[in-house]
């Protein structure tokens, strides 16, 4: 027969463990979402995560100017060559024409000859690897079809080429897409960070970075510092007209720069060509380990990747277009790993 007994009470005791248990499972709860990666961040904190991704969209951007340089660089290779290809199509078909009238002049003077019907044939190559035949051509049937070999392998050569290098300019294409959208996609991640801060936080950001700006762009006394060279010098003065304009990631000026933009602009208002990215204008000229050893105007290459070039204003002190948000400004070279500077 069942038992009809009342259940047994939980002691005062038993419940107020079980409640103090309940909770500190809720405070551990809260605890645990606090740091989740959707967490209020500090105004330092959001600052510090949004330079680092600002840094991180300046290596993409580099690797970007690289693929759009190659990109140019081969279309204007490919156009060339098509050029060649489409002139030397006509230098061939005046060539066979010219055959061709040969032919119709040794017919009306009493038929074609077997071997020159060989000479319009589709592949007159097998034709002349038959020296026998050769004493049946006259001497100038011989150079007009020699001629019309020569041009068709050259033509295939260059069609070849071409060929070759509309694949690469289609991964080249790719690459840039692929380039832009990472650059993109940190700027967008680090605006997502700026939009989580108040409207206090982020207009006490903007008077720091605003007064950054301002106090970096007055004029650096160079009376200690000269210049590399002439060239060097005028390079200098023409980034110093600069200061101001925004970092644009891919700008090369005049309304705003990237920092190997400023560079390669800056030197080509000197004369200088030199190229468009900070990795190859690391090899662009003498390179000086020294920091003691730079004179204004040498190229100064930043971080282990050489993703940061600027220009040395003297008194340890670099003329650059830093990041996003920023403007061309000096800076102290301290701010940032020095790897070495290259003299143009």
């Amino acid at each position: 027969m069942a038992s009809h007994r009342r259940p047994k009470q939980p002691s005062r005791t038993r419940v107020t463990v079980l409640t103090t248990a309940a909770a500190a499972a809720v405070v551990l709860s809260a605890n645990a979402a606090n740091a989740a990666p959707g967490e209020k961040l500090g105004k330092d904190e959001v600052k510090a995560k949004v330079d680092k991704l600002y840094q991180q969209a300046e290596q993409a951007t580099e690797k970007y100017n690289g693929a759009k340089e190659k990109q140019q660089k081969l279309q204007k290779e490919i156009s060339t060559i098509q050029d060649n290809v489409a002139r030397g199509q006509e230098e061939l078909n005046k060539l066979r024409d010219g055959l061709g009238s040969m032919a119709t002049a040794q017919y009306r003077s009493g038929g074609i000859d077997p071997s020159v019907q060989l000479f319009l044939s589709s592949n007159p190559d097998d034709y002349l690897d038959k020296a026998s035949t050769l004493d049946q051509l006259s001497s100038q049937q011989v150079e007009a079809l020699k001629k019309i070999q020569d041009k068709q392998r050259e033509l295939a050569q260059e069609r070849a080429e071409a060929t070759e290098k509309l694949k690469d300019l289609a991964s080249t294409r790719t690459e840039l897409g692929d380039k832009k959208k990472e650059v993109q996609g940190k700027l967008a991640e680090a605006q997502k960070l700026l939009n989580t801060l108040t409207a206090k936080e982020k207009a006490a950001l903007d008077a720091e970075q605003a007064r950054a700006n301002r106090s970096s762009t007055e004029r650096v006394d160079l009376k200690d510092a000269p210049p590399a060279s002439g060239r060097a010098s005028a390079a200098f003065s023409a980034a110093q007209s600069q200061i101001g304009k925004p970092y644009v990631y891919g700008a090369t000026g005049p309304s705003s720069f990237d920092c190997s933009g400023l560079t390669s602009w800056a030197y080509a208002q000197a004369g200088v060509s030199i190229p468009r990215t900070s990795e190859a204008q690391a090899n662009a000229g003498t390179r000086i380990y020294n920091q003691s050893d730079l004179k204004v105007g040498d190229l100064v290459i930043f971080y282990g990747d050489m993703h940061h070039v600027g220009l040395y204003a003297g008194n340890g002190q670099v003329l650059h277009a830093p990041h996003t948000g920023a403007v061309v400004r000096y800076e102290a070279m301290g701010d940032m790993p020095f790897q070495f500077g290259v003299r143009i």
